[in-house]
């Protein structure tokens, strides 16, 4: 269900203020001034976790879920848990799949045993989650199946989760709301953007000002069990901080419907 406390934003989308302390301070007030109520961690500066937590709470801001680097899932897996932990922040994501396992069906077989004994060990020992992100090239055809298809099938529901990307599905030529569906009950985080063809290319838009079929990309949400729906845009055409406000305006009418 969509609740206002439950719409995120990804900080990726504002990595060029979030590299310091005093930037990601100043960042976190920002987005409660704003109306947002949680914050995925992504792309921040090398910054003390306990401050992390600290800033996050004096701006009354829940860390819901994180990307993080795949070298520190397989080297330093039990200091990551720990700092989710301190977050109270139960989703791990990997938010792209290194490219020495892209190029062939075995390499995606190999990244999904791998990501599948450490998403047992986070599960296990942590009771925590991992997430994959998806982009577009996820959707090349190995032997008649996507990648994307493959990793679905090649892992369990109940160790690797799916953190949809609707734009980047589409970019791929798949149709998010079938998506949505396909790995129903392993998606608890979606990332939200939207796409508008401008000068004959395809970019990335504020929700609710791009082609994308949100009223039903929503309602496929609802009905699937998300449980945090996280607004990202990897490059802005206006001030970042006014475009995560636009999707955030667009996304409230509908949290009030789930609200009443």
């Amino acid at each position: 269900m969509m609740k206002r406390s439950t719409i995120a934003v990804q900080l990726y989308t504002l990595r060029e203020y979030t590299q310091t302390p005093e930037g990601l301070r100043s960042t976190f007030q920002k987005l409660a001034d704003i109306g947002y109520q949680a914050v995925q961690v992504s792309g921040i500066g090398p910054i003390d976790p306990k401050l992390v937590k600290e800033y996050a709470d004096e701006s009354g801001l829940t860390i819901c879920a994180t990307h993080v680097p795949w070298n520190r899932l397989q080297n330093d897996l039990d200091a990551l848990a720990k700092e989710h932990l301190l977050w109270n922040c139960k989703y791990i994501g990997l938010g792209a799949l290194p490219a020495e396992y892209r190029s062939s069906l075995e390499g995606y077989r190999s990244f999904a045993r791998i990501a599948s004994g450490i998403a047992r060990t986070l599960k296990d020992k942590y009771d925590l989650h991992f997430i994959y992100h998806n982009h577009d090239f996820e959707f090349e055809r190995f032997e008649g199946t996507t990648a994307l298809e493959l990793m679905v099938k090649e892992t369990l529901p109940e160790d690797v989760g799916f953190e949809l990307d609707l734009y980047w599905v589409q970019a791929g030529g798949g149709s998010p709301v079938e998506w949505i569906h396909k790995v129903g009950g392993r998606m608890k985080v979606v990332h939200l953007k939207d796409m508008v063809i401008a000068d004959g290319k395809q970019v990335f838009a504020e929700i609710g000002e791009g082609n994308m079929d949100y009223p039903a990309i929503i309602e496929a949400c609802r009905d699937t069990g998300v449980e945090w729906y996280v607004v990202e845009q990897d490059v802005c055409r206006r001030d970042p901080f006014e475009s995560v406000k636009i999707s955030l305006d667009y996304l409230l009418p509908y949290a009030k419907e789930d609200s009443l």
